[in-house]
């Protein structure tokens, strides 16, 4: 069982985030599969003390460790490294900076020798030599600043579990799929990146770095004396989802647990074949779409039907982009699904498990919160959501106007007008909300001109995002070498604090005179 107090554990996770057994929780969701599979779990949220990450005694296997859902640095600090605890609109929960490195300083100071597992956005993102943009360096994996034993990247329910399971055996962690561990020796089937010394010091080396990273090899980076390896990430199913997603959440929230609106949400797929730029979901869940089955998903519906606290309302219904959903690739090769002749477009399957999803008895409404693709988007699937999904607002990101800032983002937005003409001609009294970016690299003034001039004149524009550069982005990569990796030619990059305000504040100047 599930606890969070008491002793005899064979795995305590510590979490930066607040503990909610949810299915949208990531220390929730590990918790529950190891619980699933017959392990005793206890969790510490959020330790400060020696006392409180002592509180639970020792794990007989080993300590998980993850910041949650969130980098830490991303979380704590806004994209002109400002404490986010002194920002007006603050609605996160403040943890350690770089809290997976200062959980696990303390776990080796305080169970010397306990086993470490480290994962999450925060640890997957972080696994190759990386750039920080808050110490504006490139820094070495986190798996040699942690001094853990094996980190996981992506979504880790399968490896997590054969970590557990080996070590209660007594067999080795070496060689796990959708793992990385520090070895001496180099095994023959490891492609080579890089080293951290060619990366964090020669710009060129970087973007060849950048260009290597892929979920579907082995990796292998050189530091002083040993190697960094990446083992290739396993084969996540749609049966897999299935049983994920099927265990037994209370989807009981932590009174500040940043789930509230969500608490009634469904999760359909994973992954995400959009590979923006600035985006970081391919490198973590994938760059292919595994969906859950109609029924599966259903079956969840008819049992939030039955809490207690529901009221009739799915708070969401989707992914990183909801309207992927079915887009599952059938034969695998390796290039992009989204410019693929045979990617099914047509949305007939969520189409179809939205309206069984409507159908079943105790729901009222089911929203669409995630935000979609509307490039992707079919004339049937837009008149599907309009009439039964949406409540006053639709969220798209069309992210800029510049082409040439667009093409560097890697974001397709030919037929954003004809979107928003069909959206408008079907919708009255319904509105699209924009989401923007701004300082990506690429725009220069000129480009910043082109994206003000169009939103003034954009209803509902009421947000727009900094470009904060986040570890193993091309986008980030662009940002530190100042080159496009893909051609090699120079980017413009705004890296003075006062232009970022400057643009930021001529943005928010635009949003009060509406």
């Amino acid at each position: 069982m599930i606890a969070r107090t008491g002793y005899g554990f064979d795995i305590i996770l510590i979490t930066g985030e607040y503990y909610d057994d949810h299915p949208s929780s990531p220390v929730g969701v590990i918790a529950r599969v190891l619980d699933a599979k017959g392990f005793r779990v206890g969790i510490l949220e959020r330790p400060k003390t020696k006392e409180e990450f002592m509180r639970l005694g020792t794990p007989t296997l080993f300590f998980g460790v993850t910041s949650g859902s969130i980098d830490s640095m991303i979380n704590n600090y806004t994209p002109l490294k400002k404490p986010r605890e002194e920002d007006d609109y603050n609605s996160v929960n403040k943890m350690p900076d770089r809290a997976v490195i200062f959980y696990c300083n303390k776990i080796k100071e305080y169970f010397k020798q306990s086993k470490i597992v480290i994962g999450g956005i925060e640890a997957s993102l972080r696994r190759f030599a990386h750039y920080d943009y808050w110490d504006n360096k490139v820094r070495r994996s986190i798996l040699y600043e942690s001094r853990a034993n094996i980190l996981v990247y992506g979504n880790g329910e399968k490896q997590v579990l054969e970590i557990a399971r080996r070590i209660k055996s007594g067999k080795d962690i070496f060689g796990i799929e959708g793992t990385c561990v520090i070895s001496k020796e180099l095994p023959p089937s490891f492609e080579q990146i890089p080293s951290f010394k060619e990366a964090a010091t020669n710009r060129v080396a970087f973007c060849k770095m950048q260009l290597m990273f892929s979920n579907r090899k082995n990796l292998a980076q050189f530091y002083d004396n040993n190697y960094l390896l990446q083992f290739s990430y396993p084969n996540y199913t749609s049966q897999d989802l299935d049983w994920i997603y099927s265990l037994d959440y209370s989807r009981k929230l932590h009174p500040k647990s940043l789930l509230g609106l969500a608490k009634f949400s469904v999760v359909t797929h994973r992954g995400c074949i959009g590979k923006c730029n600035f985006c970081s979901i391919s490198l973590h869940q994938g760059d292919k779409i595994i969906s859950r089955s109609k029924g599966n998903i259903i079956r969840e519906i008819q049992k939030l039907t039955l809490h207690p606290e529901f009221k009739g309302f799915i708070d969401d219904l989707g992914g990183p982009s909801a309207n992927m959903y079915g887009m599952d690739c059938s034969t695998p090769c390796g290039n992009d699904c989204i410019s693929c002749q045979t990617l099914d477009r047509s949305h007939s399957k969520l189409i179809d498990l939205l309206r069984a999803a409507r159908a079943v008895k105790g729901v009222k409404k089911v929203f669409i919160r995630s935000g979609i693709r509307f490039d992707l988007a079919s004339k049937e699937y837009i008149q599907e959501i309009s009439q039964h999904h949406i409540s006053g607002l639709l969220k798209i990101a069309p992210e800029h106007v510049s082409p040439k800032v667009l093409q560097l983002m890697n974001k397709r937005t030919e037929n954003f007008e004809q979107f928003v003409e069909y959206f408008n001609s079907i919708n009255k009294g319904q509105f699209l909300r924009y989401y923007f970016m701004v300082c990506h690299p690429g725009e220069d003034y000129q480009e910043f001109t082109l994206l003000k001039a169009k939103l003034q004149g954009l209803k509902n524009f009421e947000q727009f995002q900094l470009f904060t550069p986040t570890p193993m982005t091309v986008s980030t990569c662009m940002y530190w070498t100042g080159f496009n990796p893909y051609t090699m030619e120079k980017v413009p990059v705004v890296y003075e604090y006062g232009t970022k305000k400057d643009r930021v504040r001529e943005l928010d100047r635009l949003i009060k005179k509406r």
